[in-house]
């Protein structure tokens, strides 16, 4: 009987000790992908590349100016320097909820489908605010942009469901557990 209690505390418990965690950690990476692949690789937008918009007062900035690209640049720094310290909260605060068996930890499918479910909401809140609300830029510019920043929303939802079947899926961890050597308890 002992035992099946202690499963049934690591099955309701073990998700959620490494869920914000991995949220964060997915929220950091999905800005780097998005930062990395969209504004340095293919160059497609950058933080600032919108037309000016007088309805909302903000000034935007052309990236084919020397000037414009310049201060794009830096707001491309900006967002990489949040996604970097997202990055590093995420892995702080698994660190500190996983103090044994921690390689057991990195090939969990509960981390990783919670990582998945950060970068998806990465995109989700990133795409509506930026591509939206605000409208500081698109995924890609011109005459298709209204799809590219449908499919990045997309793309979004599909990462947090993914995630979460994904975390679903997966073998609950309890990664202050005592592991088993073999043999029964």
């Amino acid at each position: 009987m002992a035992s099946t209690t202690g499963e049934t505390r690591a099955a309701t418990t073990a998700p959620n000790s490494i869920r914000l965690p991995g949220i964060v950690l997915g929220v950091g990476l999905g800005g780097f992908v998005d930062g990395i692949l969209l504004h340095q690789l293919l160059q497609w937008h950058h933080m600032l590349t919108s037309t000016n918009d007088d309805r909302i007062g903000v000034k935007y900035y052309n990236p084919d100016t020397v000037s414009g690209l310049e201060m794009n640049t830096v707001w491309d720094g900006v967002f990489h320097t949040v996604c970097w310290i997202s990055v590093l909260l995420g892995l702080a605060l698994l660190y500190s909820r996983v103090t044994h068996h921690r390689r057991a930890v990195w090939a969990s499918r509960v981390l990783w489908g919670w990582i998945l479910v950060g970068w998806g909401l990465f995109n989700l809140v990133e795409g509506v605010f930026d591509h939206h609300v605000l409208a500081i830029h698109h995924v890609h510019g011109g005459p298709h942009q209204a799809w590219w920043d449908a499919a990045f929303l997309v793309l979004g939802a599909v990462l947090v469901a993914g995630g979460h079947a994904l975390q679903r899926g997966g073998r609950p961890f309890d990664p202050d557990a005592p592991r088993r050597t073999g043999g029964r308890a």
